[in-house]
């Protein structure tokens, strides 16, 4: 069992409080589904994004993700001076909690990219499983050094020029 982070002051010891002083913020979840849906791995992509983050609060929340454990950063291979960030196992573990926000929303609000949301009611094991195994993937070539694209999800959309 993994280890957990020695508990902060928290409002209350209810474990939903807990998830939502960590990601109760709409820039934490979003920046994650970037990572998890679209493979963002840079500070220049998550700008990209097309909510329109501002620096600060991305760089702010960046930093709560990584000490909350996660996701981490680390140098890239190819250029010593940019970050590429990646999901922790403990955040790759959000993977379920992202796909039933996004089944949710599509089934009460007025949403778009409805073809992911048709991949994830076909066969949500199945679409949760690749998210896994994608970041699986990339952390085991990451130990070898080398460095790796994440591919987006099928189905997701980037909207706007992304470089890394």
């Amino acid at each position: 069992m993994p280890r957990k982070n020695p508990s902060p002051k928290r409002r209350s010891g209810c474990p939903l409080n807990a998830s939502v002083e960590v990601l109760g913020d709409r820039w934490s979840l979003l920046i994650i589904r970037d990572m998890m849906l679209r493979g963002f791995r840079t500070y220049k992509e998550f700008l990209g994004s097309y909510e329109g983050i501002a620096t600060n609060i991305l760089a702010d929340r960046l930093q709560k993700l990584i000490a909350h454990g996660i996701i981490t950063n680390g140098p890239d291979p190819s250029d010593g001076r940019k970050l590429i960030y990646s999901l922790t196992p403990k955040g790759i573990d959000l993977a379920p909690v992202l796909t039933e926000m996004v089944l949710w929303a599509a089934a009460h609000e007025d949403a778009g990219n409805q073809a992911l949301v048709r991949q994830m009611q076909k066969d949500k094991d199945k679409f949760i499983s690749a998210i896994r195994q994608r970041w699986a993937d990339t952390t085991r070539t990451a130990g070898c050094n080398l460095p790796r694209k994440l591919k987006p999800s099928p189905g997701i959309r980037r909207v706007g020029p992304v470089s890394a």
